[in-house]
């Protein structure tokens, strides 16, 4: 007999709701796509969020009635987008639209939050910008003093969801609250919060790791699904999801996602300190950290300036790799990660043909990883032991192949990365495993794994210094980063 379990995710532009048994296999799925509007960066409905889940759910509890034993689903839990937040009142009704992570308005009220923080509260995390919930809350009491004499509770995405679920908006877990102003490192809200900001102690909720039990399914939610009171187990945001999704749960374990932009994640023992901001440390459930960060540069370009040929493309990079070019494809002014450089712009290698030019950008990209993971093990002194992979970028064997050989390491390639699989895992370690490792050991899976090849490693070692002499000749980094163990 199998168990189950659902994950919700509640991004940007959807909810995707997924069940997953104890090994890790989807048994059924069910997508809503939101209306958006240019009003949609800045706010959203919470309503239109429940909706779209309720939806979901009673869409693939019906698919799979057949199948399996609705008896057998024996939790949920919810992932959503990271530094999103909603005011709610006395009766957990939402005083105000949803205020989305992407929502630039806040951007003074960030500034103004870090250098409060960094003055008052500098050993906790100080990196506020106008994407943190706790910017958008300072903001929202600002502007919107009547209201804000209103608020019972400030809550995130993913709370919301869990609070119609089982009733108790009144929990959040590590990663949600990092970004709303929590000391994951002390485990309390520091009193800056509430001492220097125009905040209030009881608007604060409760934090909990993720994978904590909050509460289980509303008897009237169980009964119209037809399932029992199953668990409803606390969450963590989108980016961490994925992460847990791709198996890198562990110390020394890290995840790359080269989607639009590169993002790295991973597993440390002790907390990362980065003094230029470029990373920022989640607490993992067992009491490890989740570092990471989020450059501007990615896979783009590729639909940008080569989806018209992309097939030919590729092939044609089989046979120019490494191409001892030296490009560099960001297609907005600036950099933030894994260096800082607001004067960056990309650049093409002269005179090279547009074969030539394509495999130079996969390279510059894995030459921009593999910094990022130097840099990581100088600033943590722990050893990278693994990559996991996903993203678009990673559908690509010539660029894994790349990666590979330049990172001089194993890359693998997962399955199923996503955050409403992040969810269900998170939803089974808090339910049927012991621990989210267990969890993750028994419900990831690797799709295939590309090793380096020595004459490849040596020739990109080569190409690799002479970008990071480029990058900085331009003035975008200070030169390569020194390893410090």
């Amino acid at each position: 007999m199998h168990s189950y379990f659902l994950g919700i995710d509640v991004g940007t532009q959807g909810v995707r709701v997924v069940l997953l048994d104890e090994t890790g296999r989807t048994t059924g799925s069910s997508e809503k796509v939101f209306p958006l509007t240019p009003r949609s960066r800045e706010e959203q409905t919470p309503a239109m969020w429940w909706e779209s889940v309720w939806t979901c759910l009673q869409n693939l509890l019906a698919s799979v009635r057949e199948v399996i034993d609705l008896k057998d689903i024996r939790a949920v839990s919810v992932t959503s987008t990271s530094g999103t937040v909603i005011p709610l009142d006395a009766h957990n009704e939402p005083l105000h639209d949803a205020l989305m992570y992407s929502d630039t308005r806040p951007a003074a009220e960030g500034k103004y939050c870090r250098e409060i923080a960094e003055r008052l509260h500098p050993e906790g995390y100080t990196g506020f910008n106008a994407s943190s919930g706790l910017s958008k809350m300072v903001w929202y009491s600002n502007r919107f003093t009547e209201k804000a004499a209103q608020i019972h509770t400030w809550i995130h995405a993913t709370d919301f969801i869990i609070g119609k679920l089982c009733g108790d908006f009144s929990v959040t877990d590590y990663t949600n609250a990092l970004k709303s102003g929590f000391d994951v490192g002390a485990g309390e809200w520091p009193a800056y919060l509430t001492e220097h900001l125009p905040l209030r102690k009881e608007w604060l909720q409760k934090v909990v790791p993720s994978g904590t039990q909050i509460g289980r399914l509303l008897p009237e939610l169980s009964q119209q699904l037809g399932l029992e009171p199953i668990q409803v187990i606390a969450g963590m945001t989108d980016g961490c999801a994925s992460q847990v999704a791709s198996g890198a749960v562990q110390p020394g374990d890290w995840n790359t996602t080269i989607g639009t932009t590169l993002v790295v994640k991973g597993v440390t023992i002790r907390e990362v300190r980065d003094p230029e901001g470029r990373l920022y440390s989640h607490r993992h459930p067992e009491g490890y950290w989740m570092p990471g960060g989020a450059g501007n540069i990615g896979a783009d370009w590729v639909s940008a300036c080569f989806a018209d040929d992309l097939p030919s493309l590729t092939n044609a990079s089989v046979n120019l790799i490494p191409t001892g070019l030296i490009a560099y494809p960001l297609l907005q002014q600036g950099e933030r990660f894994p260096f800082i450089a607001p004067q960056a712009r990309g650049f093409a290698p002269e005179n090279a043909s547009r074969e030539a030019t394509f495999a130079a950008n996969m390279e510059s990209v894995a030459f921009v990883e593999r910094y990022a993971y130097e840099m990581i093990e100088g600033l943590s002194g722990e050893e990278v032991h693994a990559v996991y992979t996903a993203g678009g970028g990673s559908n690509s064997d010539v660029w894994l192949t790349i990666r590979a050989n330049v990172l001089n390491r194993p890359v693998h390639k997962c399955g199923n990365v996503t955050g409403a699989a992040g969810a269900a895992i998170v939803a089974a370690a808090g339910s049927h495993f012991g621990t989210l490792t267990q969890a993750a050991q028994a419900m990831t899976r690797i799709e295939k794994t590309i090793r380096p090849e020595p004459a490849l490693v040596e020739a990109y070692a080569q190409q690799y210094r002479n970008f990071i002499q480029t990058l900085t000749e331009k003035g975008f980094i200070a030169g390569p980063v020194p390893i410090t163990h």
